[in-house]
């Protein structure tokens, strides 16, 4: 009984720090951006403010699912546990953080629908959940979901990874098959409008479940339908995508 806490400290510290990670970013995320409504495109940020803004923002939503996978790939490492699982955790950021490239000039594309005529807006906001709805239900969604949901496979192959650069390739990655799990949640966030703190929650809590849930991939194909259901509705209730299309107010335009 005498090893049990320390093994239990050596299994839960990993996990415990990204989620301390990901509280931090929370904390930034609401007293940065709590008070302000729904934007569309970039929020008038510049391309590196953004991209700071898109780092964190990402951080905050994808580490509580990822904690997991961190803590089981910290049993692999034998000696000099926290500097390797910070490289682990940084290259997995920066995937995401790249991707907030795209993303910007995505955002900033999108953006423009927001002072088009409102038909236009909805039409564009119907499309984005279309498409946002459609990759839940394709078997790429499901393939990188599993790696995500059951990732012992992808820990043999981080094992046979050598030398010093081991920590950054798996970090790496799992970023990828991370973002080829979620991006089509992120590009949600396009129509509900730019750090939409209710929106930020919800996703949150399905990229998670689907992750980590027994019946995740049940919330990933549910997930999907309601997002195809947004593309209907959003004709008749258009502030459903207030970042499209100018619409909001309420928990939704926060």
């Amino acid at each position: 009984m005498t090893g049990w806490p320390a093994t239990v400290r050596r299994r839960a510290g990993p996990a415990g720090l990204l989620l301390v990670a990901a509280c931090a970013a929370w904390v930034w995320t609401v007293t940065r951006w709590g008070g302000t409504p729904a934007m569309p495109g970039t929020m008038g940020l510049r391309l590196p403010a953004y991209l700071a803004m898109w780092t964190l923002m990402t951080a905050a939503m994808m580490l509580p699912a990822t904690a997991p996978v961190a803590a089981l790939y910290a049993r692999t490492v034998t000696a000099h546990r926290a500097p390797r699982m910070a490289v682990f955790t940084i290259a997995y950021l920066l995937v995401w953080g790249a991707a907030g490239l795209p993303a910007y000039g995505l955002s900033a594309g999108l953006g423009r629908a927001a002072a088009l005529p409102p038909a236009a807006g909805t039409a564009v906001a119907a499309a984005v959940f279309a498409i946002g709805g459609a990759y839940q239900l394709m078997p790429l969604k499901e393939r990188c979901l599993a790696k995500c949901r059951s990732p012992i496979a992808l820990m043999l192959r981080y094992a046979s990874y050598p030398g010093p650069s081991r920590d950054l390739r798996a970090g790496a990655h799992h970023g990828a098959f991370c973002l080829g799990c979620c991006w089509a949640l992120m590009l949600l966030l396009t129509a509900f409008g730019g750090m939409n703190l209710w929106a930020m929650l919800v996703l949150t809590a399905v990229i998670t479940a689907e992750k980590l849930a027994p019946a995740g991939r049940l919330v990933a194909r549910a997930a999907g339908i309601t997002s195809l259901a947004l593309s209907v509705a959003v004709f008749w209730i258009p502030a459903l995508a207030p970042g499209l299309t100018g619409g909001g107010g309420g928990p939704a335009g926060m």
